[in-house]
């Protein structure tokens, strides 16, 4: 127990609180029980400790724990939260609770047992609430966290403070909008950047390792949460790196399953199941054209990387631009949105807004005869009318 409360001590000590994600004002930390769930990279761990050093004061009433570290092979959560909370403990942050079987029970006990306590625990983008085996959907409130911003990108390199904005307001303040962005910053001179290498936060440790670091964490991603937390047998994950190639290497993908199944050699269901499972780990981003009542048995309309930077990582051959433009938009919008595949047009949102993604000199033609409908067009500072800058939609969160 000595262990790991100076364990924590050292790493709340460390860490750097110069930028803080905006979900830290976002999170209601007042209730008893609250779970963080994002992909791996996005930050987790660095959004606990900071909330501990300048909420909470690196005390003895807080402790950070990871449940994949090695003392827990021999000791319960259970019997550490006991004694700790016997030793004046309030605030409990666990990281990685997917790593320690039976997490759920055992976190559902010590809300139950230990009313006085405020537990925070943060877990994989495959991290199931309501179907684990003690339901704790009706005790945690449950945040999902993904990758950066473009505006929080630019608030990291450029030492900036820009608030995100609505969608309502991007679409009817555009020339505002970049009227106060651009006093300060050419967002332009920074997107291409953030394209290739500002989603994940750990690009502050350095752009040269930063694909390699990619590579690495789309790996265990692969192999440790996959078998982990889906029961996918270990010999098959090479097939599923092989269907994340392919994507990867033709996205914007219109699957075609018959014909894809036989080439990777399993059955349609566990294609679309597979197809299912790269969406949840935050690899992909799968397109339907009705969201609503969606199974994991539904093949996708159309298939996207979940984010630029996996592309220049998995295909660099195949970032071109308009598929980088409808990337990124895609990445942005379906964090707050619900983003569908149209008839026409490239994005159909929250039910109601047609969208067309393309260059400065995008024209309208596409979209004539829809009333609520616009175009994101990339290399431009300033829109107009139903032309909106891309880069725009990079400050919805």
């Amino acid at each position: 127990m000595d262990t790991l409360i100076e364990k924590s001590f050292q790493k709340v000590k460390a860490v750097d609180t110069r930028f803080i994600r905006s979900i830290m004002g976002q999170i209601d930390w007042d209730n008893r029980l609250i779970g963080i769930r994002g992909a791996r990279g996005v930050g987790k761990t660095t959004l606990l400790l900071q909330r501990i050093k300048k909420s909470l004061g690196n005390t003895s009433e807080s402790l950070y724990v990871s449940l994949d570290n090695i003392w827990f092979a021999e000791h319960k959560l259970l019997d550490m939260v006991d004694l700790f909370v016997k030793r004046g403990g309030k605030f409990l942050f666990l990281d990685e609770v997917h790593k320690y079987p039976n997490w759920s029970q055992e976190i559902k006990n010590i809300y139950d047992d230990f009313p006085d306590l405020k537990v925070i625990f943060t877990g994989s983008s495959l991290l199931e609430i309501l179907n684990a085996r003690a339901d704790l959907s009706r005790r945690a409130i449950v945040y999902d966290i993904q990758g950066l911003s473009f505006r929080e990108y630019l608030n990291v390199t450029q030492k900036t403070d820009f608030q995100s904005f609505p969608l309502s307001d991007i679409l009817t303040k555009q020339k505002e909008i970049s009227d106060e962005i651009l006093e300060k910053v050419k967002p332009l001179q920074f997107f291409g950047d953030y394209l290739r290498h500002g989603y994940y936060p750990f690009f502050t440790e350095g752009i040269a390792k930063y694909p390699y670091r990619l590579e690495e964490i789309v790996n265990l991603i692969l192999e440790v949460e996959l078998p982990l937390l889906r029961n996918v047998e270990p010999s098959y994950i090479p097939k599923i790196k092989q269907l994340l190639q392919i994507v990867a290497e033709s996205v914007p993908f219109i699957p075609n399953i018959k014909n894809l199944a036989k080439r990777i050699d399993i059955h349609r269901n566990t294609l679309i199941s597979y197809l299912y499972y790269l969406q949840e780990t935050r690899l992909t981003n799968n397109l339907h054209k009705d969201i609503s009542g969606i199974n994991k048995l539904q093949k996708p309309d159309k298939i996207y990387l979940e984010n630029t930077n996996l592309a220049y990582t998995l295909a660099e051959r195949n970032t071109d631009i308009g598929n980088m433009r409808e990337t990124f938009f895609l990445n942005q919008l379906s964090y707050q949105h619900t983003v569908e595949y149209p008839n026409t047009g490239d994005f159909w949102v929250d039910k109601k807004m047609l969208f067309e993604i393309g260059g400065k000199s995008k024209t309208d033609k596409q979209l004539q005869g829809e009333s609520n409908a616009y175009i994101a067009a990339d290399n431009i500072e300033y829109g107009f009318g139903k032309k909106i800058p891309l880069w725009q939609f990079g400050f919805l969160y």
